[in-house]
């Protein structure tokens, strides 16, 4: 892979270049990805220990927020070290598998959304037979193969953004390691592979979507024969949550990588710091603020720490106060 390179490093611009404009950005990036961190683990760890979440819905969830941790931290670390940093090289082997890791986790999270738009189609269509049709098997045969088929669209998306040669400039217009600034220093022609690397990119992001909208227009046509309109709020709301992350990962994956080469301005950067860092700390705060059932187990256990850390409090100062003679 990136055989034909003649580059041993690149230097990524990052972000802005003023010297006054790093510091206050560190703190804010560095701030996103600690809430990043602690909402999407937050959500892992909840889910584990409370039965009640031991559901498909919320087992699709907790991959989804691994990968949000996994997709933030291939990027935001060495983002943030490059702000405090006058060194910004970065290696052809550093540059390339940090695009590889993030292709990856990119082309998963596309996959998943799919899947949990499948999940609340057949909750909402096909109530009795939910556990049937998604039970505990098809879950994992479903996140396997999503896994599988992200990492061969990440090898081919890598192939074809390294494998040409590299020969003259070395200076990357981005904060990281992205398609289009790296094929702008491609010296060979990149149309054979843009062409690829689109097909693929519209086979993985257009089948997603092509599965969301059916999920939603047979969603939409069960609902509204509901006769109950607090069965069909109900049923709405917890559709919401979905439909969110969904405008927020595609309306930018889109303005991204679905234009034009030609039309790219310095908005990406902008649209990229949406969907590599603000998406990602969204989404806890997404799923947690509009669903009943995980504020309810967000209270119970934290109530249940509280009280433990109280007990425990007391205790210990009981035993520092000593018997009394």
């Amino acid at each position: 892979m990136g055989g034909n390179h003649t580059q041993t490093e690149f230097i990524l611009l990052g972000i802005t270049d003023s010297p006054y404009a790093q510091t206050p950005l560190f703190i804010f990036f560095l701030l996103i990805y600690i809430v990043t961190l602690v909402g999407n683990i937050g959500i892992i760890i909840l889910v584990r220990v409370s039965p009640s979440l031991h559901t498909p819905m919320y087992f699709f969830l907790t991959h989804f927020a691994f990968i949000e941790v996994c997709y933030s931290t291939i990027i935001s670390p060495r983002m943030l070290a490059d702000l405090l940093s006058k060194d910004k090289t970065i290696s052809f082997s550093e540059c390339m598998m940090q695009f590889l890791i993030f292709s990856f986790f990119g082309s998963v999270e596309c996959h998943l959304l799919a899947m949990m738009a499948y999940d609340r189609h057949v909750a909402i269509c096909h109530p009795l037979l939910y556990v049937t049709i998604i039970s505990s098997r098809v879950c994992w045969q479903l996140v396997a193969s999503s896994y599988l088929f992200a990492f061969l669209s990440a090898i081919i998306y890598t192939w074809c953004t390294f494998g040409g040669s590299f020969c003259g400039p070395n200076r990357i217009d981005h904060f990281f390691c992205d398609e289009v600034p790296v094929l702008k220093l491609v010296c060979s022609d990149t149309h054979s592979s843009e062409m690829v690397i689109f097909a693929f990119a519209t086979i993985n992001a257009v089948g997603a979507i092509v599965v969301i909208l059916l999920s939603y227009i047979s969603i939409l046509h069960t609902v509204l024969r509901i006769c109950s309109a607090q069965n069909r709020a109900r049923a709405f709301h917890t559709c919401a949550s979905h439909l969110t992350a969904v405008s927020l990962f595609f309306g930018t994956a889109f303005f991204m990588y679905f234009q034009p080469p030609s039309s790219h301005r310095s908005l990406d950067k902008v649209a990229s710091i949406i969907y590599t860092m603000v998406t990602p700390m969204l989404n806890p705060f997404i799923y947690s603020l509009r669903n009943k059932e995980v504020k309810r187990a967000l209270v119970k256990y934290g109530r249940m720490f509280f009280n433990h850390w109280q007990h425990k409090k007391v205790l210990s100062s009981r035993t520092c106060t000593g018997p009394v003679n």
